[in-house]
């Protein structure tokens, strides 16, 4: 992990689907921290997210710690940057186990940080058993796993909260400041009024009308 420069710099960036404009954004660096993404459902929060983390073609440019190019240096890029969805969705016909696997394999996760994530989040044997017999939550826990699984420098997460129970929410959020305190930055987005959980953000802001601004306090 570099504890160093740690920041996300995007440029000239465009979304369209079709010949809808989803957003334009000029030029915006977000620094090391903690940082919440509010906008309204439609207005493409999700969708830059994803942009931020690969996973959807886009015009513009994303650059990691001053260096590190999403479209010049993908693989790199994506080793220190991990992302959650908000509804995610995987072959019903694997295990927990194998998604994990493949995952930690690839992003260089440990057996002791696995086994960490998995009691703070309280996921237990279910992830033996195909994904296809999970519920929402298990879903949701497994994602989070994922995401938290390996040494990135940034993590995305896409509604976190949403259809976990209250004591996993809690739980998420402690999770959330140590791997913080560990130098991990976070971009969460979520309709729950995170402002005021145990989460201390250090910046907000709004993608709104195709634009996105940093507001005034996380509020």
């Amino acid at each position: 992990m570099i504890f160093g420069i740690t920041m996300l710099q995007l440029t000239d960036i465009k979304k369209s689907f079709g010949t809808h404009l989803i957003f334009s954004i000029d030029q915006l660096t977000i620094p090391k921290g903690i940082h919440w993404l509010k906008g309204a459902n439609g207005a493409g929060k999700s969708t830059l997210l994803k942009i931020m983390a690969g996973e959807l073609p886009f015009e513009g440019e994303i650059l990691m710690n001053n260096s590190l190019s999403i479209q010049k240096n993908p693989t790199a890029y994506r080793l220190l940057l991990n992302h959650a969805e908000a509804e995610p969705i995987y072959p019903s016909f694997l295990t927990g186990m194998d998604i994990l696997a493949f995952v930690s394999d690839v992003k260089k996760g440990n057996p002791e940080q696995i086994k960490q994530v998995r009691e703070t989040l309280s996921i237990d044997n279910y992830l033996e058993n195909p994904i296809g017999t999970y519920s929402s939550g298990m879903l949701k826990k497994l994602s989070l796993l994922l995401a938290f699984t390996g040494q990135p420098d940034w993590i995305l997460l896409d509604e976190p909260l949403t259809t976990l129970d209250i004591d996993s929410q809690k739980n998420l959020c402690r999770l959330i400041m140590q791997r913080h305190a560990q130098g991990t930055s976070f971009i969460i987005t979520s309709h729950h009024d995170i402002a005021h959980s145990d989460i201390d953000y250090n910046k907000t802001y709004l993608l709104e009308k195709q634009q996105i601004q940093e507001l005034t306090s996380v509020s």
